[in-house]
């Protein structure tokens, strides 16, 4: 018997682009929302050509159908009054409206929470900024790679000395997409217990300060700023032996331990003396000299060695290496998916698991303005 979903009956409406907004989507639609993607004429979203590895499937790039699968596509032009009267038909039975124009885009086409909430008070109308709607930076681009590189982030990464190093991957935009969907569902909440809606409002500066609580409370309460590792730097705050390590054939993961326990689990040479209160201070001595101890034998061995003291390790692997683990294939983290045009790709599921279900959905992205007769069809009739 198929899953009542959390979500079902939940209209969203996304005039969203790119990543942050469109990942926010995709994480409701899984929850079973309907999701309507309002995309401009001829072009629609932005990232239908933004492309990672100029992977395409058939118009639109891969990028687009991870992001955007089960949704549908409706083609609007916001500026045509013909268009934003049957836009607004849909607004006054959507539940949530999401966007992550820049501030003022949807204040000059009408369709600001202010106007919304005159056709639809129970709407939850969520949006997404770079940096906040006031303030000297409000109209500058919210792009992930100038946010993680402002926000103190690209700071944490790499050995002290070296390269400043951003995520290899785009963590503000994801980080403020989950946000948003957290500020969604209480919205949601509040709607069932008043009958209003609200305004949700997400940035990807605050989201990806909020990432960086920890380092940010320890600076403002006397810590100063954080000081990276010279070698194996994975957590500035965190003391010997936390990092990765090259062994003889690959690298180790080494968590949180007691240092003393750890530097007799790989035997260490009594040559070097450490006590536990060197564990911090005298931090990339002591990683310098277990980088140098650790090379002569393989991952598998120190992983013998220190899981027999109980010692949090775990080797590092590429994802080629990651899907052949049996522990990657017993989550069955992938689905396959039939595009429009008939073409099968590999896409992941939704993370969440609801009654021991996990939340996979067959249905691709959309072609640009696939469904936008059969909504007009629909709501115009109402």
């Amino acid at each position: 018997m198929k899953m009542h979903q959390p979500l079902e009956g939940i209209m969203v409406l996304e005039f969203s682009q790119f990543l942050a907004g469109p990942s926010a989507g995709l994480r409701l639609a899984d929850l079973g929302a309907r999701v309507i993607k309002i995309e401009r004429p001829i072009s629609g979203d932005a990232c239908r050509k933004l492309a990672l590895k100029n992977l395409f499937v058939g118009e639109d790039s891969l990028l687009f159908h991870t992001i955007n699968r089960h949704k549908e596509s409706f083609v609007a032009d916001l500026k045509s009054e013909k268009d934003l009267i049957v836009l607004k038909k849909l607004i006054k039975k959507a539940d949530v409206i999401t966007h992550n124009f820049r501030p003022g885009v949807m204040e000059k086409i009408g369709l600001d929470y202010k106007e919304v909430k005159k056709i639809n008070d129970k709407v939850i109308y969520a949006e997404v900024s770079g940096y906040g709607k006031e303030g000297p930076w409000k109209d500058k681009p919210g792009q992930d790679l100038l946010v993680q590189a402002l926000s103190g982030l690209t700071y944490l990464t790499g050995n002290e000395n070296e390269n400043l190093t951003p995520f290899g991957l785009s963590v503000a935009d994801i980080m403020c997409g989950a946000h948003l969907v957290q500020g969604i569902l209480a919205a949601l909440l509040l709607q069932q217990q008043t009958g209003k809606g609200c305004l949700v409002e997400v940035s990807l500066l605050e989201s990806i300060l909020d990432f960086q609580f920890e380092f940010l409370t320890t600076c403002f309460n006397g810590g100063g700023l954080p000081q990276r590792s010279k070698v194996s730097n994975a957590n500035s705050l965190l003391a010997a032996p936390y990092g990765n390590y090259q062994t003889k054939d690959g690298y180790i993961a080494i968590a949180m331990c007691n240092l003393k326990i750890f530097l007799n689990a790989i035997q260490l040479p009594s040559t070097h003396d450490f006590s536990l209160e060197d564990a911090f201070c005298k931090r990339d001595e002591i990683k310098k000299a277990i980088s140098a101890h650790l090379i002569h034998n393989t991952t598998a061995y120190w992983l013998k060695a220190l899981g027999q003291q109980q010692i949090w390790c775990m080797p590092l692997l590429n994802w080629n290496e990651l899907i052949k683990a049996p522990a990657y294939t017993t989550l069955h983290w992938q689905q396959q998916v039939t595009t429009a045009n008939q073409q099968t790709i590999e896409l992941t599921r939704g993370a969440v698991q609801i009654n021991n279900t996990k939340l996979f959905s067959s249905h691709p992205a959309p072609l640009l303005g696939e469904h936008t007769a059969n909504i007009i069809k629909e709501f115009t009739t109402l």
